[in-house]
This record gives structure tokens, sequence and C-alpha cells, in this order.
């Protein structure tokens, strides 16, 4: 099978096309600058498919590449304690703070070329506009502003709105960290990927890792909706953050497909899925609006 861009998240839809017909193995081609990439996620299977690199046209057996190094995030203890009284979460991200309700991100600190600096807002777009339509205001005044507007609709029980359909993989990671033993987990922290995260309406996965309740070391990775990807890239995290880590992917009923629990079982270190009841995203009834 010859992937396409992007070819490192095709890698899942490949595996899945794959379990459907009768092949003896699997053979995919992608370019030569993400075939690492794709050659290092299919590393973690029993029976890995071969990867093979097209170099101009020139085919060639890829090699795994490198797990990226992630940035670490600056130290800004001041800032911290703005984002923790304003009832934010404080996230490490790559080379970033993040202060989320919920999984979103409503502010960051990050490094600016005099030290570290909080920016408000969701998105890159919102953080400029409010940088404009709120200057007059100081950061705890600019950011309860923000954190309101997002709490009245980023709630359980909420009417759909745009702000709390934006990363909802980043929301159940938040539930899961706060009641550690729906995934069967005794305590959890957030903790990044270790592929750098994509726009807010991506399709993500949000890794927490802590301990089980029988003492072993556990990375849960969260995801929602269709994501067929979530089984390489949750075992590439593994492999990079702890490989003795139990795996857990945490996904509520609806997305625990036959093809991840499928793949996850095929994993050389098998994953186990647990399901998480959707009691916690937005159970409302559209009678009520």
């Amino acid at each position: 099978m010859l992937l396409g861009p992007p070819a490192p998240e095709s890698l899942g839809g490949a595996l899945a096309w794959a379990r459907r017909r009768p092949a003896a193995r699997l053979a995919v081609v992608a370019d030569v600058a993400v075939a690492g990439v794709v050659a290092r996620r299919a590393a973690w299977f029993a029976d890995p498919p071969t990867v093979w690199a097209d170099d101009g046209g020139e085919l060639v057996a890829a090699v795994a590449a490198p797990v990226p190094e992630l940035a670490p995030p600056p130290d800004a203890p001041e800032l911290v304690a703005t984002l923790t009284a304003a009832g934010l979460d404080v996230v490490v991200d790559d080379g970033v703070l993040l202060g989320e309700l919920l999984g979103l991100e409503v502010a960051r600190i990050e490094r600016g070329p005099d030290g570290p600096v909080l920016a408000i807002g969701i998105g890159r777009f919102d953080r400029e506009l409010a940088d404009m339509t709120l200057a007059h205001l100081d950061h705890a005044d600019r950011l309860a502003r923000v954190v309101s507007l997002v709490a009245e609709h980023r709630r359980p029980g909420a009417a759909p709105h745009p702000l709390n359909q934006l990363q909802p993989e980043r929301w159940l990671r938040t539930v899961v960290v706060g009641e550690p033993r729906r995934v069967g987990a005794s305590s959890l922290v957030p903790v990044p990927g270790i592929e750098a995260r994509g726009s807010l309406r991506d399709v993500g996965v949000a890794f927490a890792s802590g301990s089980s309740v029988d003492g072993r070391p556990v990375l849960v990775a969260c995801s929602v909706g269709v994501d067929v990807d979530l089984v390489p890239v949750a075992a590439d995290a593994r492999a990079a953050l702890d490989p003795s880590a139990h795996l857990v992917l945490a996904v509520p009923a609806r997305d625990a497909l036959p093809v991840t629990v499928d793949l996850a079982a095929r994993l050389a270190d098998r994953a186990e899925v647990v399901v998480v009841d959707d009691d916690w995203r937005i159970p409302w009834d559209r009678r009520s609006i």
C-alpha cells in the first residue's frame, strides 16, 4: 500500500485495511521524508508490516527514525500561579505550559525574547484578538473573562457549541486524571505526546502517565472519535515515554471499535482498551433546547 500524505497518520488505516483482507503480509511505501517515522511505529507490532521508503522512485528499506526530543517548558512560577488562581489546570506541553479548562487551552506560558510570557486566548488568532481588545486589563482580569466565556459552554450537559466540541480527547484526559480508577489507575498526571499537536480541530491523542491499582506503571492514551491510528501512535509514545508501562487506550463506548481492539491485541506488548462512560461530556436532551 502506498501511503499518501500525511503518511505517518496513514499506517493505522493500512493495518485496518489489511485486517479485512486475507493477506499473508503487508508492505507499505511512504515518502523518504517520513518513512522513518512509519517504520518506527510499525516496529511495535508483533507481526510488523514491511516499510519501504520512496526515494525519487527508488524503493529502499526504511530505517526507524529516532524519537523527537521535546523542548522543556519555561520556568515561570508566578505565571503558573496566575493560571491556577483562575481555576485552570497547568499542563506541560512541547516547550510551553498550557492553562486548560476541561482540556481546552485558554492560555499558555511560552518563551519570549525577554523571558516567559503569558498569552491568553483559545488558539493563535483568539490570543491576538485578546491582545487587541483586552489590552487595558491586567492578566488576571483578562484571564477571568476568557475562562468565564469558556466555562459557560464547556461543561457536562451544555448544548453543542464549538467550545465543547474542540479537543474532546483532552477533556477525556482531564476526567481520567481526576478519576483514575475509571481506567484502572491509582494516580495519573498529564504528559505530552512525542509529536507536535496540530490545530484545535485536529483529531488527536492525549496522554497521562502514572500507576495502576496494582502498582504497575501505566500510560493512558485518551481518544474520542474514530481514529484508526490510535494504536500505532499510542504504542510509539509508550516506547518513548516508558517502555515498561502498561498501555491503556481510553475511549467512549461508541469508539471502542473492533478494529481498535484487534490492533491493540496485535502489538508485541499488547494494549488494553478501556471504555469510559460518556457522562463526562455532553449528556444533553434536544427537547430542552
